[in-house]
């Protein structure tokens, strides 16, 4: 049961979040044509958050939690999964897995442009 209980959380967290950055898109319309200014101010402000839940969230082992769940899965994650690559990012750094850490943001960064070039080319 308790499975089900952490994947409503995410869920209703996610639509909060997607919602959210609908929201930041509507209201930044026609801000700095040619440049995704809404995209980027969701991206760093869900790294913020995750970054800001993530620390107050471990203090009290409460990550894994469905409310923790929530915020960071299902709020942040909606909002913008920058701000979850960001995070784990930072965790490999943290770490000391330098290796891990380059590769994950190379393959990030450049299979995600590929992927998107490639659905792009696929569907058009």
């Amino acid at each position: 049961m308790e499975i089900i209980k952490n994947i409503l959380a995410v869920g209703a967290g996610s639509f909060v979040g997607g919602a959210a950055r609908y929201l930041v898109s509507l209201g930044m319309k026609g801000i700095g044509k040619g440049f995704p200014w809404a995209t980027l101010a969701v991206n760093l402000v869900g790294c913020l958050m995750i970054g800001l839940l993530w620390g107050l969230l471990s203090r009290n082992a409460a990550e894994n939690t469905s409310w923790g769940l929530f915020l960071t899965v299902g709020l942040c994650g909606g909002f913008t999964t920058f701000s979850t690559f960001s995070k784990e990012a930072l965790a490999m750094l943290q770490t000391g897995q330098m290796w891990g850490f380059a590769s994950y943001i190379a393959i990030s960064v450049l299979a995600g442009i590929a992927l998107v070039a490639l659905g792009y080319y696929i569907a058009r």
